[in-house]
């Protein structure tokens, strides 16, 4: 196939039947539709040959800087997934990081459930990867970067210093990030244990959910993937492996935390690196919106927002420009090296056509299943 077919194909729906189509079609016009509302609630009042002024004066040395650290962000994803992995299989560097920046492209262009392309892209690149154990990683990655966040985002606030006036806003914000923070610390206790007594779990799920009006192939995929999660969740009792997923995971979200602050700077706004965590930390969960263009307007309303929050005196126009410029820094990078290796790779369109259906990749993930009677290595 062509580079411009596959162009094509990239904003297009994997076949199936007209009834699934035409309920996907709906759903992507609904998405558009919310999206277009936040840009309303977003742009109505704003000045926007101001906002451009604001875009022009900024420092293109900090955005540029802000660029670069991100693409080495991209690089430490891949790594860290490397790690992740690791208790299940053997993965290439290279295609890791290839397929990193495809997904996050295809998150940027289709929204939220461009997420199924990461699990089902690698195996077609590292034949020693199924997709099960690329989801169940995907999962964990989810699980630490989550993490990392609301560790970043509470303990920033030990020093965080509201604006007069704003005290009782920030009591409720600094409630929820400790109770995020705690949550956190639950979860990975349950995985703790969960991984402990995996085998006893899985066989105790799998006596309980043979029953008929439980479709056999639904049973043998939640089993499947308990399994590889169980195999994955082998890092947890490796102490090693814990230390080394921790390390990348820091180091990927200061790589974040650096060009957030390196914009604030880029625009000479009065905020502080303590300020960033803060904005950093609005601006990430508002990008987990399911809107197509990586969270287009749920992202830039809730960093503006963030920005106004921290100091009153900053213009809504420069709020505007500073949440369009980090949008696309954020972004921009991975858009460049997903369609890179879009184009330029050796995937058969009609096997991930195959592998994006439901059907088939149900059957992928059914396939593989870890013995949890054997001990996870490392």
């Amino acid at each position: 196939m062509s580079r411009t077919g596959k162009l094509l194909y990239l904003f297009s729906l994997p076949r199936g039947g007209s009834q699934i189509k035409l309920r996907k079609h709906y759903k992507s016009i609904i998405l558009i539709l919310i999206t277009a509302a936040i840009f309303w609630f977003f742009g109505r009042n704003l000045d926007w040959v101001e906002v451009r002024a604001s875009l022009q004066a900024a420092n293109g040395w900090y955005i540029a800087l802000a660029t670069l650290i991100i693409c080495i962000g991209y690089f430490l994803r891949a790594v860290r997934w490397q790690v992740l992995l690791s208790p299940i299989t053997e993965s290439n560097l290279r295609e890791l990081f290839a397929t990193t920046t495809v997904g996050f492209a295809a998150i940027f262009l289709i929204g939220r459930a461009g997420e199924i392309v990461r699990p089902m892209w690698l195996p077609m690149r590292d034949r020693r990867v199924r997709p099960s154990a690329a989801l169940v990683t995907l999962g964990l990655e989810r699980i630490f970067d989550l993490a990392a966040l609301v560790s970043f985002f509470s303990i920033n606030l030990l020093w965080f210093k509201p604006q007069p006036g704003r005290e009782h806003e920030f009591e409720m914000v600094s409630i929820a990030g400790w109770g995020l923070l705690g949550a956190m610390v639950l979860s990975f206790v349950a995985m703790i244990l969960f991984q402990k007594r995996a085998a006893g779990v899985v066989a105790w799920f799998d006596r309980v959910t043979r029953r008929r009006w439980i479709p056999g192939r639904l049973q043998r995929i939640v089993i499947s993937i308990l399994r590889q999660l169980a195999a994955a969740l082998s890092i947890l009792r490796d102490w090693r492996q814990m230390l080394w997923t921790s390390f990348w995971t820091l180091l990927l979200w200061f790589a974040i935390s650096l060009p957030t602050w390196f914009v604030l700077l880029a625009f000479d706004l009065p905020l502080s690196f303590s300020d960033s965590l803060f904005i950093m930390g609005f601006a990430t969960v508002s990008s987990l919106a399911p809107t197509p263009g990586g969270a287009a307007g749920a992202f830039h309303t809730a960093t503006a927002a963030s920005l106004l929050f921290l100091n009153n005196t900053i213009r809504r126009e420069d709020a505007a420009a500073v949440s369009i410029v980090m949008h696309l820094v954020y972004f921009a990078p991975a858009i460049l090296f997903g369609l890179y290796y879009f184009l330029h790779g050796d995937i058969s369109i009609e096997r991930f056509r195959s592998l994006l259906s439901s059907e088939n990749a149900e059957r992928e993930i059914e396939t593989d299943s870890p013995d949890l009677t054997e001990p996870a290595e490392g």
